[in-house]
């Protein structure tokens, strides 16, 4: 049982038989499931969606609370736990109603992915430029998600109660390289919580334009939206915006343009971009945050490059399920790669 006020579940859910203090089992009622938990005397104490969570590993402490909140935790006599913050008595049998995740307005579409790497828990993809992540007006298919939900079909759990791919982060359409997704709640959120803590290692290559001096140096600049472009991002005065620290080096001078890494301590967005342009440096192609003057514009209208020159390079981050180090690295796509060579001194 749990302190704290309650009501009852509809009749099937009230009346369903829990072996008390079973370990925790799974059954079926209609098209949700069943989730059979016994709180140990540890738990004893606790809030209601700490202690379930706990016992629960597979499903967030965030999913919990909406599902409390939702009337589908119920005692074993049937009688609904209401309140997440409640102290839960323990030992004690609980069921959680757990219902089959909604369809997400999304298509899955068979299309090609490039997969650097994939387990039961996660999957990394090598995004080409000009793939949007999300579905989102005006590009509501062809996406990354469309394509995750072919790949993946049959192995995603509901993430927040969506049958969709578990996006922790995302890049900019036309911005090419790493990005993870989660496959189910647990590790959505342990995904989460490491971006939360600026602990992921994510590197981006970019060219720049010009010269950046000091040649390796920290931007730190928090960012805003734009007071002239609510679709642009900007430097703004601090306590105004989010905080935003970028670590970038020269890996090599070019003709008119510089190859750098961009070491991220936060994840904002179109952080690399407006904080090299704030520099004064704006990234070759850059169509929001930069001009590029002749020749260098030359070249790029006749090499037909109409996008940011930019590339997630690396990620680095723990498992959350297994605790292992995984580290990723993803050669730049060819597009840059041969305007690289055209640049070379």
């Amino acid at each position: 049982m749990v302190k704290g006020k309650g009501e009852a579940l509809s009749a099937p859910v009230r009346h369903l038989e829990i072996p008390p203090l079973d370990p925790t089992s799974r059954s079926m009622l209609g098209d949700d499931e069943i989730l059979t938990v016994t709180l140990s005397d540890a738990a004893s104490g606790l809030r209601l969606d700490r202690a379930l969570a706990e016992a629960l590993p597979d499903l967030s402490r965030e999913r919990l609370k909406t599902l409390i909140k939702g009337g589908r935790v119920a005692d074993a006599a049937g009688t609904v736990l209401w309140d997440p913050s409640a102290k839960a008595a323990a030992p004690a049998t609980l069921a959680v109603r757990l219902p089959a995740p909604a369809p997400a307005h999304n298509v899955a579409q068979d299309m090609n992915l490039v997969i650097a790497y994939e387990d039961e828990h996660l999957i990394v993809v090598d995004k080409p430029a000009g793939m949007v992540v999300h579905p989102a007006a005006g590009n509501l298919d062809g996406t990354m998600v469309n394509a995750l939900l072919h790949h993946c079909a049959g192995q995603l759990s509901g993430i927040g109660g969506v049958a969709r791919p578990g996006i922790v982060h995302r890049i900019d359409k036309d911005t090419s390289g790493l990005i993870v997704a989660a496959k189910h709640d647990k590790a959505h959120e342990g995904l989460a919580k490491q971006f939360a803590a600026h602990s992921i290692d994510r590197r981006y290559l970019a060219l720049a334009t010009g010269r950046p001096m000091p040649a390796n140096s920290t931007v730190d600049a928090a960012l805003g939206r734009s007071a002239t472009n609510r679709k642009k991002m900007a430097v703004v005065a601090a306590g105004r915006g989010k905080h935003a620290i970028t670590h970038y080096r020269t890996i090599e001078p070019l003709k008119g343009a510089t190859l750098v890494e961009c070491r991220l301590e936060t994840g904002r967005t179109h952080q690399v971009r407006v904080h090299m342009a704030h520099i004064g440096h704006p990234l070759v192609g850059d169509p929001v945050y930069g001009r590029v003057k002749k020749p260098l514009s030359e070249l790029l209208k006749a090499r037909n490059f109409a996008r940011q020159a930019l590339h997630a390079a690396h990620l680095g981050f723990i498992h959350p399920v297994t605790g292992n180090r995984i580290a990723l690295d993803s050669e730049l796509p060819q597009d840059m790669r041969e305007l690289l060579d055209e640049l070379r001194v």
